[in-house]
């Protein structure tokens, strides 16, 4: 039999909830980021210019939607350990890791292409 096929939305809302619930990464850092990246980007666009911002904001965003789907496929939906995303099942119950070496060199490597991207195209 075959699962029920599941929307865009759906697995949006699925994703969110994870995204909000996860103890990957400590709950103070979860909201320290946003204010980091919105800092980043008004210095950026004071430095270079609204064009460059924007295009570095769209390769940076676009880089890390795809880090985010290929730890959601990999990890079956974060149900599964895969590199440095670790799962434990322990007493009917499942808990992660916090997140590793793997996914920040990525996120670093990310920021500094969309640097050099947007320094190319703005």
């Amino acid at each position: 039999m075959k699962p029920p096929k599941s929307n865009l939305g759906d697995e949006i809302r699925y994703d969110v909830h994870f995204v909000k619930s996860h103890t990957l990464q400590p709950r103070w850092y979860k909201i320290a980021k946003v204010f980091i990246l919105i800092g980043f980007l008004v210095g950026y666009a004071l430095l270079f210019g609204v064009s460059k911002t924007l295009i570095f904001l769209g390769v940076f965003m676009i880089l890390a939607a795809a880090l985010h789907m290929l730890y959601r496929v990999k990890t079956v939906k974060f149900t599964q350990t895969w590199m440095d995303f670790v799962v434990i099942h322990e007493g009917g119950e499942t808990r992660m890791k916090r997140i590793g070496i793997f996914y920040y060199s990525c996120i670093l490597l990310f920021a500094i292409a969309a640097v050099v991207i947007s320094q190319m195209l703005g």
